[in-house]
């Protein structure tokens, strides 16, 4: 294993980090990989073999595996596996109304984990608006007595919005780390390559999450990418060329991965202990870019999220239903982008709630007919729950 830096603390991560959001599950239907009935001895398994391999941070969630992954992180953790490692999990900001629920949260965590504190602990997927709440509730200064009383060490967020907004956040505390989705795909995207240098130029080590988003750059490549892929000298899996393009960067502190299979587990520590900063050479930096520009030329609505069509005065959600269908065609998950149309975009915010009032159209830069796409990216993303 290959150990790293982390911000400004005399502590090395190791390159890998397991996040416990999917563990395998009772249910073999890849579709149901986020359920609560995680299969307990495998799961187990895969944690403590990926400990004994030298990955020293488990991170955690209320939410995750529908609030039964943090009471399974910490009977893992049990039989001396809690001193090997550091743990990391997140307050849910966004159920949050009363200020007395920081203490009712942490303390539940701190139970269902079986530990007596937390490492790392994060304000969980932050946004403009969750960050404006739990700042209005005084979430910093409740921080702050909680490192005092010792029931957490250090203090980070993780984050889903936009570089502007991250910015905002690094700037408003002085946080130890932070986590953000990032990956080759991602270098605009939410917080991005900017984001990442910015926050390590303030001191936060950086940790990623959606390395491979989720799983989607280790699909059966379109040909256009297989062909790049081929035409490396050196030979790389998808996903050992996505972890290695992280680790070569020096801002990222470590990787997580949600590992669900031992497989999983032995290839991404082989990845590891071939890691670090500064391996990849000029060619291979190029191929990536390559690849990335090869998956963009197969998106169908040339939509970059810029969001100037928002807000909808139907309240659609339309860069949101634009993003989960140019991921199913470039990425060939149909699955995944449909599951999370069908379970995870309220009915009020699909893309069929449009009224075809053309106040998209008028502020769209790329001149997208929208109205249009709305239509087909509904029906498209739609299929799983009609047919």
């Amino acid at each position: 294993m290959q150990y790293r830096t982390f911000g400004e603390l005399d502590w090395r991560p190791s390159a890998l980090g397991f996040g416990a959001m999917r563990l395998p599950t009772l249910n073999e239907d890849r579709m149901n990989d986020f359920s609560g009935q995680i299969d307990e001895d495998p799961a187990i398994r895969l944690i403590r073999t990926a400990i004994d391999g030298g990955v020293n941070y488990v991170d955690t969630a209320w939410d995750y595996h529908h609030e039964n992954s943090e009471p399974l992180v910490g009977r893992c953790l049990q039989d001396g596996y809690r001193d090997k490692v550091k743990l990391a999990t997140k307050l849910p900001v966004y159920r949050i109304e009363e200020a007395q629920e920081f203490d009712r949260y942490l303390d539940e965590q701190l139970k269902r984990l079986q530990t007596d504190h937390i490492d790392f602990y994060l304000l969980h997927g932050l946004t403009g608006r969750t960050w404006s709440s739990a700042k209005e509730l005084g979430v910093l200064d409740w921080a702050r007595g909680a490192i005092e009383d010792g029931r957490i060490r250090h203090l980070g967020f993780s984050f889903h919005d936009t570089l502007t907004t991250f910015r905002e956040i690094v700037d408003a505390h002085h946080w130890t780390f932070c986590q953000i989705q990032y990956n080759y795909m991602d270098i605009e995207h939410q917080a991005g390559t900017a984001g990442l240098q910015y926050a390590a130029s303030k001191g936060l080590a950086v940790v990623i999450m959606e390395p491979l988003r989720g799983g989607a750059l280790t699909q059966p490549a379109p040909e256009p990418v297989a062909e790049l892929w081929a035409s490396a000298p050196v030979k790389r899996s998808q996903a050992d060329w996505g972890l290695q393009w992280l680790w070569n960067q020096p801002e990222v502190s470590l990787v997580l991965s949600g590992m669900s299979t031992m497989r999983h587990v032995e290839e991404n520590l082989a990845s590891a202990d071939r890691s670090g900063v500064g391996t990849f050479t000029a060619d291979e930096l190029d191929l990536v870019d390559k690849v990335r520009e090869a998956y963009r030329d197969l998106m169908p609505i040339p939509c970059t999220a810029c969001r100037y069509c928002q807000p909808c005065p139907s309240g659609v959600a339309i860069s949101h239903a634009f993003g989960l269908y140019n991921d199913a065609v470039m990425y060939n998950d149909l699955e995944r982008s449909r599951k999370f149309y069908g379970d995870h975009t309220p009915p009020e915010r699909r893309a069929d709630q449009c009224v075809a009032c053309g106040q998209c159209e008028d502020a769209c830069p790329q001149k997208i007919e929208i109205i249009d796409w709305l239509k087909v990216a509904h029906e498209f993303l739609s299929q799983a729950q009609t047919s």
